[in-house]
């Protein structure tokens, strides 16, 4: 039998009890200011998805060409293993490339990763609208330099330097 508590317990007891994160208030974000926990998903993990119509060049990518840790190779998903994120290509008939960056790293040395990438055979996009330098990278007005590139499936993927 579990005693009754004495007192009324704090937000904090009540989500350690939970086993769930809390911030101390002053760390609190300012947007959460009268969220619940359970209403906000700033806490939770994040898994990215893709989509493939052919998950063996997608796996020969992703893992040989990109040097990504397959997780699982399932009936439905290819899940690979982005730095502690797991991103799921699903299995479909067909896919829909957007016609935008599906998803992208940053990366502390854009020039030699955009050199270890196409020694490996990962080809980079040229944009006729963009000024980009003999690699395919083009320097932002920010500063940030930025290279893409597709996987099989022409889904545009990006990498990034600040």
């Amino acid at each position: 039998m579990t005693p009754e508590p004495t007192h009324e317990l704090s937000d904090d007891e009540r989500a350690d009890e939970a086993g769930e994160e809390s911030f101390p208030a002053s760390d609190a974000p300012s947007w959460t200011a009268g969220v619940e926990r359970h209403d906000s998903l700033a806490t939770h993990p994040v898994v990215a998805f893709l989509a493939t119509a052919d998950a063996a060049k997608s796996r020969a990518f992703y893992e040989g060409r990109l040097g990504l840790t397959v997780l699982d190779d399932g009936p439905y998903a290819l899940v690979l293993d982005l730095h502690g994120t797991p991103l799921r290509i699903q299995k479909v008939e067909k896919v829909v490339a957007a016609p935008y960056t599906a998803l992208g790293w940053s990366v502390g040395d854009i020039a030699l990763t955009v050199e270890s990438l196409a020694k490996r055979g990962v080809e980079f996009e040229r944009y006729g609208f963009l000024k980009q330098d003999a690699r395919g990278v083009w320097a932002s007005p920010s500063g940030a330099q930025v290279a893409w590139f597709k996987d099989p499936d022409g889904n545009t993927l990006s990498l990034s330097q600040e």
